[in-house]
């Protein structure tokens, strides 16, 4: 056999053993997804989220704010330590978007005291709420039925859950990136 075409056969070799890992590695995952419980409604990609409703650290029941604008809903605990790394990140996304741009908003899967404690050495700019960690929590009605921490959607401004992601975003051009594909896909729909 001629030395490229063994490299050739290799390479194919090697390649198709890549795509078949990955694929069998998403295919479990999804095998290994709980349902969510039953009675919840999971929202779908274009879906309405609404009523969002958070809990302020300060324990006050009202909707997570909305005029308008797109929004980035990150999901997060303090003993998450990807989610530590993370807020910092976002919270440089919150500042550059201003006052026009995608609103940011915190929900912490934790005890509103934990979150604060962790908020007084971390602090953020944006609004920060806080939930129990549950099975039935607001992210697994937005998809997080498989409990990812660090996990974000964005919703779009009438409401319409648009995106959903499930790891930390490592910098700021990733979020803006991500937003961007988000938005741009909503458009498209």
């Amino acid at each position: 056999m001629k030395p490229a075409l063994q490299w050739t056969l290799i390479a194919a070799f090697a390649l198709g053993s890549l795509g078949l890992g990955l694929w069998l590695r998403e295919a479990m995952d999804q095998a290994n997804t709980p349902p969510p419980p039953p009675g919840l409604n999971v929202v779908a990609l274009g879906e309405s989220a609404e009523p969002l409703l958070g809990t302020t650290l300060d324990g006050v029941n009202q909707p997570l704010p909305g005029d308008g604008r797109w929004r980035l809903i990150n999901f997060w605990a303090s003993w998450c330590p990807p989610c530590v790394k993370e807020m910092p990140v976002l919270d440089a996304y919150y500042q550059a978007q201003g006052s026009t741009g995608v609103q940011v908003i915190g929900i912490a899967l934790e005890d509103a005291a934990d979150a604060y404690a962790f908020l007084q050495r971390v602090p953020v700019d944006f609004p920060i709420f806080a939930e129990p960690n549950t099975r039935t929590d607001s992210s697994v009605r937005l998809g997080n039925t498989r409990g990812v921490l660090p996990y974000t959607v964005l919703i779009d401004p009438q409401g319409r859950l648009v995106a959903r992601h499930e790891r930390p975003f490592p910098d700021v051009a990733a979020v803006a990136d991500w937003v961007e594909e988000g938005i741009a896909a909503a458009g498209r729909d």
